[in-house]
């Protein structure tokens, strides 16, 4: 059974900006009639005009339940609007859907905390009857679809992820909506893209969404958690993903089949942002809730995209790439040359080197804080960073002669970090 949730009247609704530990939000207000906000507000920050192309993420919180297995009502509703949003707007759609494991464990009997080998049988049991139900419920509704597994190669690798954007590509001009999941028959706990939340994040990205929905358990981020505390308020629109935020993100609640709760969802809510992408975390088992988020209603968490200009191309490739290879950590001097004139790395201004990569691999960089400098590609291996760091390039003899150019990341090929992620940084 949906859930059904009455609509706020718009005409007595309001935006009111408060701020939180230094978290800028936007709260639902009720008590001031005559001042307009909510939809139009949300409409304008949202560019719904604007939107074409849409990546949609459910979560196994949305899409199964523990005792009845995948929930195919939740399924039949989202197709429908899908639908509905093709056929009136012209929209195209690509389906993150979860579930595979949490199906296959309920179908396999499977209980208590399973193995990886275990996890790895339910998803490819599951995996199927996921497929089935979304390729039924579209079916019916006149829309084919087509499975993409993906894994983390699918993104670090450049060759790799420009075929995957290709298929997408293909798959979308000829109208066919790809349901997407991480390949977790092969998967480990090394290659692991993480949660599909991150999965979504790098697909929108892949695609050139102009939203991203995160569709979950929740009808977005609280005040506090709602179903601890009472007087916990939505916040509509969240301008900035920093540290508090996340620090008052509530967990995954007991029970719930789900693998990431609202902290990895603002997580990923940040890369998106970063990137350009604007998200909306909500409810997945409300009925029209897909709708009203694209007519611009105020329902769930709108996060704002950072300001700046979109990478394309290979600067999109090394921004959003999976699990970078390793990290190269910088002194003051370098991390201000590469931020304030986005310069090139040399072997002079490394301090430290961590991860076994080799030259063509995406390496993280920081600052002495462990604070993100940026992304790069490497066209040094990380065994000959670690002999040449912290020296000059005049005092490392022939580079050529050692299949070296003189510097670790070019300029070219380095995407820089959102001044506003004041996050630790590390090698995921």
């Amino acid at each position: 059974m949906l859930c059904r949730v009455p609509r706020c009247d718009a005409g007595r609704s309001a935006a009111k900006s408060r701020v939180i530990s230094g978290c800028v939000v936007r709260f639902l207000s009720l008590q001031e009639p005559g001042v307009h906000g909510g939809m139009s507000a949300r409409r304008e920050l949202l560019d719904v005009a604007g939107i074409h192309r849409v990546v949609v993420k459910l979560g196994s919180s949305s899409l199964t339940s523990p005792r009845r297995g995948l929930r195919e009502e939740v399924i039949g509703e989202v197709a429908e609007q899908v639908a509905t949003l093709v056929g009136t707007r012209g929209l195209a759609f690509v389906v993150v859907s979860s579930g595979a494991v949490a199906s296959g464990r309920k179908m396999l009997g499977l209980t208590g905390r399973p193995s990886l080998a275990q996890k790895q049988a339910a998803a490819a049991v599951g995996q199927p009857a996921l497929m089935e139900a979304w390729s039924r419920a579209l079916g019916r509704r006149g829309l084919l679809t087509g499975q993409v597994l993906m894994t983390h190669e699918d993104f670090t690798d450049r060759r790799r992820y420009v075929n995957a954007k290709n298929t997408f590509e293909t798959l979308l001009a000829s109208g066919i909506v790809p349901i997407v999941n991480e390949n977790d028959t092969v998967a480990t706990a090394e290659i692991r893209l993480g949660d599909n939340d991150h999965l979504a994040v790098l697909v929108a990205n892949l695609v050139g969404a102009d939203l991203l929905v995160l569709m979950t358990d929740s009808d977005g981020m609280f005040s506090a958690d709602p179903h601890k505390n009472p007087d916990a308020v939505r916040v509509s629109v969240l301008d900035r993903v920093d540290e508090d935020a996340l620090s008052r993100a509530r967990g995954t609640r007991a029970g719930s089949p789900g693998s990431g709760g609202m902290s990895t969802k603002l997580h990923a809510a940040r890369l998106a942002a970063s990137l350009g992408v604007p998200v909306v975390i909500t409810r997945g088992d409300v009925d029209g809730r897909l709708e009203e988020v694209l007519a611009g209603e105020d329902v769930g968490t709108l996060v704002v995209p950072s300001t700046g200009v979109r990478p394309t191309g290979r600067k999109l490739w090394i921004a959003s790439a999976g699990r970078p290879r390793g990290t190269l950590t910088v002194d003051d001097g370098a991390a201000r040359v590469l931020r304030d004139q986005g310069r090139s790395l040399l072997p002079a201004g490394i301090t430290a080197v961590s991860g076994d990569f080799c030259s063509g691999d995406v390496v993280t960089i920081l600052d002495p804080e462990g604070r993100p400098v940026g992304r790069g590609v490497t066209g040094w291996p990380a065994i000959e960073v670690a002999r040449a760091m912290g020296r000059r390039t005049a005092d490392l003899g022939d580079l050529a002669e050692r299949g070296l150019v003189p510097e670790v990341v070019h300029r070219d090929d380095l995407t820089l970090a959102s001044r506003e992620d004041d996050s630790k940084g590390d090698s995921r």
